[in-house]
């Protein structure tokens, strides 16, 4: 008889350096162990199918590249708070409030932020905590700064693009600043029927991958996977016992071990 596993075993099931379905050597699990990763517009870091490289290619001209080969840039998207890198970034100098403003409405441009994101960059950035209020409730005011509105958003997003759960999708949003009432509003809107339909396609496309493994490694791979996505243990159990009865396999082992 199979012992039972404890459900953290199935977040990580295979050794580091194991090879998964795709053949490429990796963390367990493969392509879903990030699976808090970036995914559609909101913190996404894949674009058009590839990761965004550092630096990106570089533009004619040699020399001209050279010749600044020894003016510092500012690291990050809110580093750097030099006149002259405020300046290049269009920021007004002096009055804080103007630069706070500025700042947000680049921040924005594209992107989808939370007031907590936009607060950090603003202390990064050293503007005075009064200005910083000023501008972020007045962002509030007028819409720009829609909290509820993201999480929202973010749930789709990323429910549909990655197969998140509630559980993974409140832990996000949580890190990004969002208060608990609009999370639970936001998860809230995906009921536990839904939820299992996402879990039984995730199953059904990772299935094919397992074939030719043995029964517990099958197990150990799809139950892993519908954890690291934040699935509860006996919503994800069922769904592989289920998908792994469709192609004759013997579950009558997950009976006996309480699944």
């Amino acid at each position: 008889m199979t012992r039972r596993t404890d459900w953290a075993e199935y977040a990580c099931p295979d050794p580091p350096g194991e090879r998964d379905g795709r053949g490429v050597t990796g963390p367990a699990g493969g392509e879903d162990c990030d699976a808090y990763g970036g995914d559609g517009p909101y913190g996404d870091e894949l674009v058009g199918g590839s990761r965004r490289r550092a630096g990106g290619a570089r533009g004619a001209g040699g020399a001209r590249g050279r010749r600044r080969r020894g003016r510092e840039e500012p690291s990050g998207e809110d580093g750097g708070t030099s006149a002259s890198s405020r300046a290049e970034q269009g920021e007004p100098p002096g009055d804080p409030v103007e630069r706070a403003r500025a700042i947000c409405l680049r921040l924005l441009t594209g992107t989808p932020r939370t007031r907590k994101q936009l607060a950090d960059a603003l202390r990064k950035r050293e503007i005075p905590d009064e200005a910083a209020e000023e501008v972020l409730s007045r962002f509030e005011e007028v819409g720009l700064i829609d909290d509820s509105a993201f999480a929202d958003a973010w749930v789709e997003s990323r429910h549909h693009g990655r197969g998140l759960a509630r559980r993974a999708l409140a832990q996000e949003l949580r890190t990004k600043g969002v208060d608990s009432s609009l999370i639970d509003a936001a998860v809230g809107r995906l009921d536990s029927e839904q939820e299992e339909a996402t879990a039984r396609e995730l199953v059904d496309r990772k299935l094919r991958s397992t074939r030719g493994l043995d029964r517990d490694k099958r197990l150990r791979r799809l139950a892993g996977m519908l954890a690291r996505k934040g699935y509860p243990e006996g919503m994800a159990l069922r769904v592989v016992r289920q998908a792994l009865e469709a192609e004759g396999e013997d579950t009558e082992f997950m009976v006996g071990e309480g699944y």
